[in-house]
């Protein structure tokens, strides 16, 4: 897979890009990522990005023409078909682990950052964009937005997880949240592993498993819940 991110901060992704499961499907030829500074496709000294909203009204907005030249050249550089283009916006569609998984079948993925106000409605005359949110509350920057979904998929990308079933296994992919998990020591201060997975017997285990994410999704999503419910119905 290619992801390219067009950010007006390129330094917000920069580290966290190069750590964990990330650098890892990089590492392994899972995914190649690049980074492209908005500024870098100006037109004037200052490398003006934002300018005020027309109409009026508070903050500023992400000019058109930078975005256009920067997915035009993204557009010369990948030759690739299978691609998405996702707008990083609170007005878009739910980010939802199903959607990382469909995310990680295409080929190449470009993430636009927001900033301020957004970007100039206008590009949307110019690409087929889908908006996409990560949930109903606003952040300073869709850089934050953008690095949540890489990390989701990435890590659904074959190879990068030496254990794909860790990943199949995560809250959401059963519209239910996970069970929790122990590890050693079998003691703690006095607080003890549950019986059930020290005995061996994976039926047990797996069932006790099932109650427990059932348990953890209706006292703490019972949106989830219900829609769980349906599916066994």
């Amino acid at each position: 897979m290619r992801i390219d991110i067009v950010t007006g901060f390129p330094a917000i992704l920069q580290s966290a890009l190069n750590q964990s499961m990330i650098k890892k499907g990089q590492d392994k030829n899972a995914v190649k990522i690049h980074l492209h500074d908005l500024r870098d496709y100006t037109d004037d000294k200052h490398r003006t990005i934002d300018d005020y909203p027309y109409g009026g009204g508070a903050g500023m907005v992400l000019k058109v023409e930078p975005f256009v030249r920067c997915l035009e050249d993204i557009d010369k550089q990948s030759k690739i078909s299978d691609s998405k283009i996702l707008l990083m916006s609170p007005q878009g569609r739910q980010f939802v682990q199903n959607t990382a998984t469909q995310l990680s079948l295409h080929k190449h993925l470009v993430f636009l950052c927001g900033h301020y106000k957004g970007i100039d409605q206008r590009i949307h005359n110019f690409f087929e964009i889908e908006e996409i949110s990560i949930g109903d509350y606003v952040l300073s920057s869709g850089e934050i937005s953008a690095l949540v979904i890489v990390d989701s998929v990435v890590r659904l990308l074959p190879g990068v997880l030496k254990d794909i079933d860790s990943a199949w296994t995560d809250s959401f992919t059963e519209e239910l949240l996970d069970a929790p998990y122990f590890t050693r020591p079998e003691i703690f201060r006095s607080a003890k592993v549950p019986e059930v997975l020290l005995s061996g017997n994976h039926t047990k285990i797996e069932k006790w498993r099932l109650n427990q994410k059932i348990k953890s999704t209706k006292n703490n999503r019972p949106d989830l819940y219900n829609k769980y419910l349906k599916t066994i119905k």
